[in-house]
């Protein structure tokens, strides 16, 4: 045999046994992806956050708040981070939210009013307007589905000459806030009542006495409104309106515009 032809089986045998080596290998190592692995290199801190949906005027319970992790770059001045000498959980139960607050949504300073602050509501009547509170039960408002926010239109039913009437006193009227009223028990203890709750409205001043007034007449009962009616024309800038029957003086409600506004008022 020529050297040229050994040189050749030679050549052979060696890229068989260089094959052989990576199949085998290969076979060894599996067919798979490699695993990759990402480590999370962000330095993270805790924040106080909303744990559930929470309504503007809303009372906070212990479970409407948590703690959540958050970048420590990102947290701004105004968040309430978990570390000694902060606000807690528990500086805020009680509290009233001065704004809807969503699952998950950092709480900043001023979003929650603490009962150490007070001032709840105070800060959520617009300038001119006056927060009143009425009695209605759980049958004369709307079955206890009436939240702060929503618009309602309040009704008086009373006895005249034998004869029960229902009138509107006021129309679209804010919810600002409604909770349960309190009584005494045998023993002397305050006890919730569950079937007497406490509206709070927002009025203008006149609107709110001649509700006041309204309310020793009968029985005030509260309808609650669509909120598709919001934004509706023919309530003019939106605000409560009193109507004509209960209006001061015997001309009811005269109409006003001011700058292209229509708005309804009473007259002297």
């Amino acid at each position: 045999m020529n050297k040229t032809r050994i040189l050749q089986v030679t050549g052979a045998l060696g890229a068989a046994v260089l094959t052989l080596f990576v199949a085998r290998n290969y076979l060894a190592g599996g067919t798979g992806n490699p695993e990759v692995v990402v480590k999370d290199t962000v330095e993270k801190v805790q924040i106080l956050a909303a744990a559930k949906k929470i309504e503007m005027g809303s009372k906070i319970g212990r479970g409407m708040l948590h703690w959540i992790d958050w970048p420590k770059n990102m947290v701004t001045a105004s968040m309430i981070e978990k570390k000694p000498g902060a606000p807690t959980i528990e500086t805020f139960v009680g509290g009233r939210a001065q704004s809807p607050l969503f699952p998950g949504e950092p709480i900043v300073k001023g979003k929650i009013l603490t009962v150490k602050e007070g001032g709840v509501l105070s800060a959520m009547l617009p300038k001119g307007m006056r927060a009143i509170a009425v009695r209605v039960s759980v049958a004369t408002g709307a079955g206890g589905f009436i939240m702060p926010n929503d618009r309602v239109d309040v009704l008086l039913t009373r006895k005249v000459k034998r004869r029960t009437i229902t009138d509107t006193v006021l129309s679209n009227v804010r919810v600002l806030a409604i909770n349960q009223t309190y009584k005494l028990d045998k023993d002397g203890k305050k006890v919730a009542d569950p079937t007497i709750k406490t509206a709070t409205l927002e009025l203008e001043p006149e609107q709110a006495e001649q509700l006041a007034r309204a309310e020793s007449l009968g029985q005030l009962a509260l309808v609650l409104r669509s909120m598709a009616d919001i934004g509706d024309s023919e309530l003019g800038d939106d605000g409560p309106r009193l109507s004509a029957r209960f209006a001061r003086g015997k001309g009811g409600e005269v109409r006003i515009l001011r700058y292209g506004i229509p708005r309804y008022q009473a007259r002297n």
